[in-house]
């Protein structure tokens, strides 16, 4: 009776451990792909922990490859699983210059940012094509029709302002996806990583600033924890 309660107890230690890893902290796991096993951001967006044992955790890859990745050295107890799986994501943020910080949310932008926002929305809506200035589209016959010397430099440089907002922007959000988004483990193709990528596309720079001011929220958070 008493092996039979203790196999139940390390049973039940074991699957809260997979159940807290996956609930509460898949950046661990996408981390530990990536440097364990050296997956792509890509490969490793949906890790799952599926096992775990005194000798190593099973985690499945978004292609559903089950990797196992040594617990060294092995554990003796389940009480010194979280001591062990912080210090191994430990190693992997320092082996991946990546940061231990997760941000979890998208901040929409507000104040002077809103006005950026729905001015380079409406650029890209209104200078999409030449068409939108010539007389018949419903963008001249509403606001155009009486200024047809400024729709006519419009019509002009429609496709010189609108390429170079979509390539300028691109890099842009490119560059948030790898010096922002992959550094503090946004899951990639997650709602909150298509959020800050488009968001990135269409206003550029004041996504950056926002995404920067959450990393600080949340570095403020835990170490509002420690005291």
């Amino acid at each position: 009776m008493a092996e039979k309660s203790s196999q139940a107890t390390d049973a039940a230690a074991k699957q809260r451990i997979i159940t807290h890893m996956n609930n509460d902290h898949q950046d661990s796991l996408i981390r530990y792909l990536k440097y364990y096993i050296q997956l792509s951001s890509f490969s490793a967006r949906n890790a799952y922990l599926v096992d775990i044992s005194f000798n190593d955790l099973t985690i499945l890859s978004s292609k559903g490859t089950s990797h196992a990745i040594p617990v060294k050295p092995a554990m003796t107890s389940w009480s010194e699983a979280r001591t062990r799986v912080v210090a191994m994501d430990g190693d992997a943020v320092i082996g991946l210059g990546a940061s231990n910080i997760t941000v979890k949310k998208y901040k929409p932008p507000r104040g002077w940012m809103t006005a950026v926002f729905v001015t380079c929305a409406l650029t890209y809506l209104c200078f999409c094509r030449r068409a939108n200035f010539e007389p018949g589209s419903v963008f001249y016959d509403t606001l155009l029709r009486n200024v047809p010397s400024f729709a006519k430099f419009c019509r002009v440089i429609q496709p010189w302002l609108f390429w170079f907002m979509v390539v300028a922007h691109v890099g842009e959000a490119s560059w948030m996806a790898k010096s922002r988004l992959e550094k503090h483990t946004v899951r990639m193709f997650s709602r909150v990583w298509w959020m800050w990528v488009l968001s990135c596309f269409v206003e550029g720079l004041g996504s950056s600033m926002r995404f920067d001011e959450c990393v600080e929220e949340e570095k403020a958070k835990k170490e509002g924890m420690k005291h």
